[in-house]
């Protein structure tokens, strides 16, 4: 691959993007990912991160502006325009809907479309230092089309939504994390997700993956309907391998001890994911 390099950490996959000299996204990086997504499905891969290289200029600075460009001023490629970024968000869509978690950790740049991978991520490390993140789409003359609108949308609610997009805000981490838009504000995002990420290795993977499943489809869905996702997600995983292991785990311990049982490594040591 060209734009990406990944590495194997146990049952981590980090995935690291570099595009010198701005590191900017485009349909080639996109493409790449495609292929990335397909296969992180491996059931050996518990949880996968996404970083840049330290040395680059940004994490995902932004998409392309020239190739936005150049897209605008051919009326006859610009009519197709809504099919390119419908490719994109179904690539966002699969990466959000795989079986286990995706960290971003941001440390760098990430705006416009950028943001927008990330905002298909499950959580999102920010990075203290002299960084921006944003979808500052309006100020170029376009709209946020990756899926940037919607899934901000859901993360902070319309309101916040209405001010981040309509204004085209670029913020620091700091204020990233006070508009609930980063989950973590950290020294080192590659090193806080790593940690996550194999801790998030070890918890029993189908539990992991239904209660992954059950919160994105929940929240798109009526209280009622919500209820009725969760109820599916909790059939299936109640009949999994994973769980009569876990319990029994659980079973196993003294019952004046299970709280701190929760709080330490025991709790998070179980095998290789069973498939059902």
């Amino acid at each position: 691959m060209q734009f990406w390099s990944t590495e194997r950490r146990g049952a981590v996959e980090i995935a690291t993007f570099s595009n010198p000299p701005y590191n900017y996204l485009d349909k080639a990086v996109i493409d790449e990912l495609e292929q990335l997504v397909d296969d992180w499905r491996e059931p050996s891969i518990r949880a996968v991160i996404i970083q840049s290289r330290p040395e680059d200029a940004g994490f995902f600075t932004q998409y392309s502006v020239e190739e936005l460009a150049g897209l605008a001023s051919d009326p006859a490629a610009s009519r197709y325009a809504g099919a390119l970024v419908r490719g994109y968000k179904v690539i966002f869509d699969r990466m959000t809907a795989l079986p286990k978690v995706v960290i971003a950790a941001m440390n760098g740049d990430a705006m416009g479309g950028g943001f927008e991978l990330t905002l298909a991520c499950d959580l999102r490390i920010g990075e203290r230092g002299d960084y921006r993140y944003g979808n500052p789409e309006v100020r170029a003359g376009v709209v946020p089309g990756a899926g940037g609108t919607q899934r901000v949308t859901r993360l902070v609610g319309l309101a916040r939504a209405l001010d981040w997009v309509l204004r085209g805000r670029i913020v620091r981490p700091e204020v990233a994390l006070e508009l609930g838009l980063i989950h973590e504000l950290v020294d080192d995002a590659p090193a806080r997700a790593l940690s996550l990420a194999e801790e998030l290795a070890c918890l029993p993977p189908m539990a992991v993956a239904n209660a992954k499943r059950s919160l994105y489809l929940g929240a798109d869905s009526s209280l009622q309907a919500a209820f009725e996702v969760e109820n599916m997600n909790w059939t299936e995983v109640v009949q999994s391998d994973d769980a009569k292991v876990a319990l029994n785990d659980f079973l196993s311990v003294d019952p004046a001890a299970r709280r701190d049982w929760f709080e330490s490594e025991n709790s998070k040591n179980y095998p290789e994911y069973s498939g059902h």
